[in-house]
């Protein structure tokens, strides 16, 4: 079935961000899935064959590392973690590798730590990067670089819905799509009589973040659960203008229906209009090191107008 808010998405959608959870990317035994790599591959060479640019944000380093090496279970020391995804991570890429191959096309390798998007100049590099292998007609893998990752000290993007919203946001992507093993965000809880999915969502506020668990603690969204994280990405994404739509990855060429503006999962729209490319990094990806205390005026300015700070504004730091 086709829409007309669906069909203006798929025809602004000259580039798209793709994250592809672990669920629909392996077996329910952690082994990755090769026919799932595959479809995927074929259908992101398609869209590029198309004229689209297409970022894929892949998780399933560390599941693929936990089947090479033998493990029988997952580690839960960091150090054997890390090194797991190590090896998951050049098996993940080859996978890719090969099955674009089959379609004329190279996997390009790209891995960021929260860093790299943190220091605007390498920020910055990171785009041109990514133009640079659109320009090649490669496809770019994207994947945080777990083995230098280190939770303790918050020096990690956290997980790969909100890598993938931060890719978003770095390319001015019009479309993001995440991929799970869940149609998209339902009314209810999806094992309850009656539960359906939500085809559109105007606006991510507090009673649709309640749907996926998403609380909040002295003012900061905290995610506790799958859907929740992809919440907290959409949300982000559709405040800096983008479209966001939640599918199941194991739907049959959803990329590609998506792209023919098909009703597929759920669609989120912009909450307003799109944001500067520099806000964007300020607003959702740069990580605060200290506080600016301004007076009244100066928040009305930036709160309600989406004005710039002026010094004057600032009382203190």
């Amino acid at each position: 079935m086709l829409d007309a808010a669906r069909q203006e998405v798929a025809d602004s959608a000259d580039t798209i961000v793709v994250k592809v959870g672990t669920r629909a990317l392996t077996h329910p035994d952690g082994a990755l899935d090769l026919g799932q790599i595959e479809s995927l591959a074929s259908q992101v060479a398609q869209l590029m064959s198309g004229g689209r640019r297409v970022v894929l944000v892949s998780s399933g380093a560390v599941g693929a590392g936990i089947g090479r090496l033998g493990l029988t279970q997952r580690p839960t020391d960091l150090a054997q973690l890390q090194a797991a995804a190590a090896v998951g991570q050049s098996r993940l890429i080859e996978c890719y590798n090969q099955a674009l191959q089959q379609h004329g096309r190279c996997a390009a390798q790209v891995l960021l730590t929260a860093d790299d998007l943190n220091d605007r100049r390498r920020y910055l590099n990171t785009r041109n990067t990514l133009r640079a292998i659109f320009d090649y007609g490669a496809a770019p893998i994207v994947n945080e670089n777990d083995t230098v990752r280190v939770d303790e000290l918050q020096r990690s993007v956290g997980d790969n819905d909100r890598l993938a919203a931060m890719v978003t946001n770095l390319l001015r992507a019009p479309l993001l799509v995440l991929l799970s093993d869940v149609e998209g965000l339902y009314d209810k809880p999806p094992d309850r009589p009656g539960a359906r999915v939500l085809p559109l969502v105007d606006q991510i506020d507090e009673r649709v973040l309640a749907l996926a668990g998403v609380v909040s603690r002295d003012g900061i969204q905290l995610s506790t659960g799958g859907m929740a994280s992809k919440l907290l990405a959409a949300q982000s994404a559709t405040a800096a203008g983008e479209n966001v739509i939640i599918a199941n990855g194991r739907r049959r060429d959803v990329l590609l229906e998506i792209l023919r503006g098909e009703v597929v999962g759920t669609l989120f729209i912009p909450s307003g209009a799109a944001v500067k490319s520099r806000k964007r990094w300020i607003g959702w990806t740069a990580q605060p090191v200290g506080k600016i205390v301004v007076d009244a005026g100066a928040e009305r300015a930036i709160v309600e107008s989406g004005g710039s700070l002026l010094a004057v504004g600032v009382t203190g730091v």
